[in-house]
């Protein structure tokens, strides 16, 4: 990010965009939001990842980390192309426009939907829609060919599990699927390709939908001037075809093609127990062997999608806690080194510079500090982090999220992120001592309603000398824990939040503008500076 000015945005993840059914779609609504973003005088849009989700709904535990979401797929614009047939694409009536998304219906409506109009786009496309196709599948063969098999054999013997009522992990490709597909046989893999041809091409045609979506609304981004900020999981899901297809370049058993350990963080801010994340670790030493060709495609892949990527969990490249696997929690584990700024090395060597934001949250230590300044990567400061229910101290007035704190400018300030309630919620819920800390802190009086007091905060984050300002959507207009997109260590009812279709009213932005104006945030990029 270094050929950035001071800049702000906001932080809004595609699913929570309005008025299409079920769920946010990369359609009309997306590019509204991009026209207000714009006309809030705001140059970053933040969004979550954009692969596949899987069990729990989370971003963070996707069937691909190269893949795209098939649900945020906007049908009305297959429709407009003339990739699918309009009266396939009506949606049934307990898909709802409003309210919470409800994953499991959308999923069992929408998925079967995608795939008739990818019959609909091979039987019908036009000759240059169809050579765009092609040239897809030829750019995207190293990771596209791999996906479209596993998801191809996951959809049968998902199936089959269903019917032998076969749940949760014992259903995962290690353990249910035939042990040459299990293994990833080469053979066994071309003879399925062979003999599922029709599906595996409708799995590509649904990949090439999305991507003809994501790009068309990058490109109108970045026309008005707003880059997007991605987001890119430390680690992948087991349930992947990354896992799946590279098994040996993760921690598993050959025999039993058993994780051996699994990934989560100690006892922490979010729980008392840890976190147990349960995703496969790295093999660093066998990744190293090949120049971690698997971790540069992955950020090449990312910079072709986004044009800033925050990579989550960043002290895990450090160390990484490792947790023995079919443990019931995250108390008993043990920090391992990992591969430090070799990586990051490797990676600048064959991408070049890299715009990266490391989430440096958490239990930090000066190694893990130092990796991320010797990369220059910026970190991240969290206003909810820097007050407490404690009387204030001089030891309160030192907690580094403080704005008065920030030694340097490589950091990006928020108000919140995904895994913590709104600051709405979090003002509402925290105690009166708290509040008054931050009353006394903002220069507000006693009286000060947490309407008042979240304005004030998003002031002073605008206000911080950090290079980056990212407020989330709901805390632009105030919205209260019912906003909230994820509570870390829980599921069932986490990344459901859709905002409602008034809440873009020329108040939020006419806010952000004059925050955008006053704190110098409103400047161009270098990079645009010179070409004009």
């Amino acid at each position: 990010m270094d050929n950035m000015e001071r800049n702000s945005g906001v932080l809004l993840h595609i699913t929570s965009l309005p008025g299409t059914p079920g769920i946010g779609t990369l359609g009309k609504e997306a590019y509204k939001f991009v026209d207000w973003l714009h006309g809030a005088g705001q140059t970053l849009w933040q969004i979550l990842p954009l692969g596949p989700t899987g069990y729990g709904d989370s971003p963070y535990a996707s069937f691909s980390t190269f893949a795209g979401n098939p649900l945020l797929i906007d049908l009305d614009d297959l429709a407009a192309r003339g990739w699918a047939d309009a009266k396939d694409i009506v949606p049934p009536s307990y898909i709802k426009r409003k309210g919470k998304i409800d994953f499991g219906s959308v999923v069992w409506w929408k998925m079967p939907v995608l795939y008739t109009c990818a019959a609909c786009f091979l039987a019908n496309a036009s000759p240059e829609d169809k050579a765009r196709y092609e040239a897809f599948k030829q750019e995207q063969a190293a990771w596209l060919d791999g996906f479209a098999a596993y998801t191809s054999i996951k959809k049968f013997y998902d199936a089959q599990a269903e019917k032998e009522q076969v749940h949760g992990v014992k259903s995962m490709w290690n353990q249910f699927w035939p042990k040459d597909l299990a293994r990833h046989d080469d053979a066994a893999v071309a003879t399925w390709e062979a003999e599922h041809h029709d599906d595996i091409e409708q799995i590509k045609a649904v990949q090439f939908f999305f991507a003809e979506q994501w790009d068309a609304l990058k490109q109108y981004a970045n026309g008005k001037g707003i880059r997007i900020v991605g987001d890119i999981p430390i680690f992948v899901a087991a349930d992947s075809a990354d896992v799946w297809a590279n098994r040996h370049l993760f921690q598993f058993d050959d025999e039993t093609l058993l994780q051996t350990c699994c990934a989560g963080v100690p006892p922490d801010y979010f729980s008392e127990t840890g976190q147990l994340w349960g995703n496969p670790l790295y093999d660093w030493d066998e990744m190293k062997k090949d120049g971690y060709a698997w971790w540069v495609a992955r950020i090449r892949n990312m910079l072709r999608l986004v044009d800033i990527v925050r990579i989550d969990h960043f002290r895990g490249f450090e160390a990484y806690w490792k947790i023995p696997y079919g443990s019931p929690n995250a108390i008993q584990g043990e920090w391992i080194k990992g591969p430090g700024k070799d990586l990051f090395d490797t990676i600048r060597e064959k991408l070049g510079d890299l715009p990266i934001i490391a989430e440096n949250l958490g239990v930090i230590t000066d190694e893990v500090e130092k990796i991320r300044t010797d990369c220059g990567l910026p970190g991240m400061k969290i206003f909810q982090f820097a007050f407490n229910d404690n009387e204030w101290t001089e030891e309160s007035a030192a907690i580094k999220d403080l704005p008065h704190n920030y030694t340097t400018s490589d950091q990006v300030v928020y108000t919140g992120t995904h895994d913590n309630d709104t600051t709405a919620g979090f003002l509402t819920a925290c105690t009166e001592t708290c509040r008054n800390n931050i009353r006394n802190y903002l220069g507000l009086p006693p009286t000060a309603s947490v309407k008042t007091m979240t304005a004030a905060l998003i002031r002073a984050a605008f206000a911080s000398t950090a290079q980056s300002c990212v407020i989330p959507l709901q805390d632009v207009y105030a919205v209260g824990t019912a906003g909230r997109m994820n509570m870390p260590s829980t599921t069932g009812s986490n990344w459901a939040w859709r905002m409602d279709d008034k809440l873009l009213d020329d108040k939020g932005s006419a806010m952000l503008r004059q925050f955008s104006l006053l704190y110098g945030r409103n400047r161009k990029p270098r990079a645009e500076q010179a070409q004009e």
